[in-house]
C-alpha cells in the first residue's frame, strides 16, 4: 500500500491496525470457514529511505521473503527429505539405530542445510506440517529396514519446540502406529531448553508420550537450564551430550571433565548417554532398505 501525505509514523500505525483487524476476519470458501494472518511493515520517506527500492526492502529482506514462499510450495511438490545419521554402541562400533536429519532439495538451490530454512520454518509455522512428514516418513523408513532384518535398530526423530507444544502432537505419533512399530523402536528428542521452558507442561506431554511407549530423549544436555532437580522427573530414558562438548573432548580437560560428570550422573539415573557428533551435512542419505 502506497499513502500519500503521511504526516506522522503513528497515523500509518493506525491505518495499518485497521487493515490488520479487517484481515482477522472469517470469510467463506467452498462451504468452509477459512481465517487468514498477515503482519504489516511501516517505511516512511525519507528516514527510512530515499529510492523505492530502499523502501520497499533490501536484497536480504527479499531472499528471505522468497525462501518462505518457495518453501511453503516444497511441502507440497514433496521436495523435502531425509538423511540418516548412525547412531553407534561404544566400544563394539555396532550401528544400532539412526537419527533422522531433514534437508531440502531445492531445484535451483541444490540440497539445503536445516540451519538455513528451519528457522523461518517455525516463524511461519510451517515447522508443524513439516515434523508430522518428518515423523511419518522416518517411522515408514525404520519399518522398512526392521523388515529387512535391522530388529535392533531405533529411530531418533527430533521435536521442535513448536511441534512439542502443538495440540496435534500426541496423536501424530498415536498416527505412526499404521506402520505397525513396536513403540520403543522410535525415540523422541526434546532440546533441554525446551523440557526445561515450562516444567510442568513440558512433565504432561513426555508422560503423554511415554505412556504410548515411545523413549524420549533429552537432546543439547548441558547448554540449557541443567535443573537436576526436574531432571529426575523427566520420563527420559537417554541423554545426549551437547557436540559443543564432544568436539575438543580430547584437548580440553574442561570439557573432559564436564562429559565425565554428566555420564556419571546419567549412569546414577540409569540413563542411556550418547555422545553427539558433528553436525555433517553430508550425512549418507539411504533411500531404501535393501541399501543396508
Amino acid at each position: 500500500m502506497l499513502l500519500a501525505d503521511v504526516g506522522e509514523p503513528a497515523d500509518a500505525a493506525t491505518l495499518a491496525g485497521k487493515v490488520l483487524t479487517a484481515i482477522r476476519e472469517p470469510f467463506q470458501m467452498d462451504g468452509r470457514e477459512l481465517r487468514v494472518s498477515t503482519s504489516i511493515g511501516i517505511a516512511m520517506y525519507p528516514g527510512d529511505g530515499r529510492s523505492p527500492n530502499d523502501l520497499l526492502m533490501n536484497a536480504n529482506v527479499h531472499e528471505q521473503l522468497q525462501l518462505v514462499q518457495d518453501l511453503r510450495a516444497a511441502i507440497k511438490r514433496h521436495e523435502l527429505v531425509l538423511q540418516y545419521q548412525p547412531k553407534f554402541a561404544a566400544p563394539v562400533g555396532l550401528v544400532i539405530g539412526v537419527e533422522a536429519l531433514v534437508r531440502w532439495a531445492h531445484p535451483t538451490r541444490g540440497m539445503i542445510a536445516p540451519d538455513e530454512f528451519i528457522l523461518f520454518a517455525e516463524k511461519t509455522g510451517l515447522i508443524v506440517p513439516i515434523s508430522e512428514w518428518v515423523l511419518d516418513e522416518a517411522c515408514r523408513q525404520i519399518r522398512g529396514w526392521r523388515n529387512a532384518g535391522r530388529q535392533d535398530w531405533t529411530m531418533a526423530v527430533n521435536l521442535s519446540a513448536m511441534q512439542f507444544r502443538h495440540a496435534s502432537l500426541i496423536q501424530t505419533v498415536r498416527d505412526t502406529q499404521q506402520h505397525a512399530l513396536e513403540p520403543r523402536c522410535l525415540l523422541l528428542e526434546v532440546t533441554e531448553s525446551t523440557a526445561m521452558h515450562d516444567v510442568d507442561a513440558s512433565l504432561r506431554i513426555l508422560e503423554e508420550l511415554h505412556d504410548l511407549g515411545v523413549r524420549i530423549s533429552i537432546d543439547d544436555f548441558g547448554t540449557g537450564y541443567s535443573s537436576l532437580l526436574y531432571l529426575k522427573r523427566l520420563p527420559a530414558s537417554e541423554l545426549k551430550i551437547d557436540h559443543g562438548f564432544i568436539r575438543e573432548l580430547a584437548r580440553d580437560t574442561e570439557d573432559a571433565a564436564i562429559v565425565s560428570a554428566i555420564v556419571a550422573l546419567g549412569q546414577t539415573l540409569k540413563l542411556i548417554i550418547v555422545a553427539e557428533g558433528g553436525r555433517d551435512p553430508r550425512a549418507a542419505r539411504v533411500p531404501d532398505a535393501s541399501r543396508l
